[in-house]
């Protein structure tokens, strides 16, 4: 499970970077958790990973950074991911600290003008799951890098979370050449 949040005693979220001006989005370090006496950005974090389907999963490997998309559902207070196990990246995530970041970036629609980001930081566990949650994650891709899909699983428990959130942001318009 989570751990609660620690704070300093005067009741200020020490890992909270106040908000930058309307109109010019936020930048929020939620802090460790989302457990009891959490803070309504946290559980805002969490729900806004379960609007997209995939995100990134970063960790380094033989002392190497990598990063590699995954799909990833939020159960509870909980991220499981899915992602190919034919390159070993699921081992190698194993009993580590890995991040994990997803946005809207690519699913904005015509007139919606808000743009975020989640990232957080957990130690990733292998799990098997169960025919509710394989249910949730959908088919599986048939290929990865055109080598069949293989799924494996990982558990992440969220440790420490960041929300961007930007407010205004035209969406993208495709140049035509003339």
């Amino acid at each position: 499970m989570f751990s609660a949040p620690t704070g300093p005693p005067d009741g200020h979220d020490a890992g909270h970077t106040p908000d930058r001006g309307a109109g010019r989005g936020t930048d929020r370090a939620i802090g460790r958790g989302a457990g009891p006496g959490a803070g309504p950005d946290q559980y805002r974090a969490l729900e806004l990973l379960g609007r997209t389907p995939y995100g990134r999963v970063s960790v380094s490997m033989r002392a190497l950074p990598f990063v590699t998309v995954a799909r990833h559902i939020v159960a509870g207070r909980q991220v499981l991911l899915r992602l190919h196990g034919g390159f070993g990246y699921a081992q190698a995530c194993d009993g580590n600290v890995v991040a994990y970041g997803a946005d809207n970036l690519s699913d904005r629609r015509e007139g919606d003008e808000d743009v975020w980001t989640v990232q957080f930081v957990g130690t990733a566990r292998l799990f098997t799951p169960g025919p509710a949650e394989l249910d949730r994650f959908g088919r599986p891709p048939r290929t990865a890098d055109a080598a069949p899909f293989e799924p494996e699983y990982l558990c992440i428990e969220p440790q420490f979370i960041t929300l961007h959130h930007l407010e205004g942001v035209p969406a993208r318009q495709v140049a035509h050449s003339g």
